[in-house]
């Protein structure tokens, strides 16, 4: 008598969602894609001399974010409690003040390496391993640096300003530099590569995606309530904020974070919508 084994039946509501994420994941790709060959800037700002390619690159990863990334970010920040995700965001920052406090080294700041390290000391100890910011709680700040910083105190200019895929606002040294980070074995996400369990692995970094761009909620609101053209916003804003802490590191003074910085009297930069109707 021959034995007939049933095949397995899926269920027919649960292809059909999972159908329906990748078709909304594949049409927010394709219109990315679309939108990467539309703008044309005639008149380029000096400081953004590929400004047509960074515009399409923008407007290909708002596309990317707003169909996958922000909508998980925002579950993320609605089902997890404040606690937990308070904890997750200390464990990231403890990993990434290690990378800080490496370019403050390189940079010749001695007192912000040991201020840095004796952070990570203390939160990995007294923090449970960082979950908790007691550092912070005792009056240390956090000290950021990243290695295209210290690019630009060893005199490496910061080059055009460029959208890169996925990762957003940079430029010619900071990509580079970004490049450097990701191979080098002390890079805040080092340690998630380095381990060897791949579904493990693979969630942590997922995990450590999501928190970003979870912290990122608030500016985002920021953003679209007070930039028309949110794109020279976030440009202008991120050079800015590049320039200030290369050239705090540059004259030996402060670093962002330690003490408040006087406020500047330039005026703001005019964020309304550019006028492209001569293309």
């Amino acid at each position: 008598m021959t034995t007939v084994h049933a095949l397995p039946v899926s269920d027919p509501p649960r292809d059909l969602a999972r159908r329906s994420r990748f078709a909304r994941a594949g049409l927010a790709l394709a219109a990315g894609a679309l939108l990467a060959g539309c703008a044309n800037v005639p008149n380029p700002s000096p400081n953004d001399p590929w400004e047509s390619y960074n515009r399409s690159m923008y407007a290909f990863n708002d596309t990317v974010d707003r169909a996958v990334l922000k909508p998980i970010a925002v579950g993320y920040d609605t089902i997890t409690p404040q606690p937990v995700q308070s904890c997750i965001h200390n464990v990231f920052n403890n990993l990434a003040d290690v990378w800080s406090a490496i370019n403050s080294f390189f940079q010749a700041r001695g007192h912000d390496f040991a201020n840095t390290l004796g952070r990570v000391l203390f939160n990995s100890t007294m923090g449970l391993g960082g979950c908790i910011d007691v550092a912070s709680m005792n009056g240390a700040r956090r000290i950021p640096n990243d290695f295209g910083v210290t690019l630009g105190v060893w005199g490496v200019g910061a080059g055009p300003y460029v959208v890169l895929p996925f990762l957003g606002s940079s430029t010619a040294r900071d990509g580079v530099a970004t490049a450097i980070s990701l191979a080098s074995p002390v890079s805040p996400t080092a340690f998630l590569f380095s381990i060897d369990d791949i579904p493990l692995r693979n969630s942590l970094l997922g995990l450590y995606i999501v928190d970003t761009r979870a912290n990122l909620l608030d500016a985002d609101k920021l953003v679209d309530q007070i930039a028309l053209d949110k794109y020279s916003f976030i440009r202008d804003a991120y050079l800015q904020r590049r320039n200030t802490l290369v050239q705090s590191r540059r004259g030996g003074g402060a670093a962002p974070g330690e003490r408040e910085q006087p406020g500047s009297n330039d005026t703001l930069p005019d964020y309304s919508l550019p006028d492209y109707s001569d293309e």
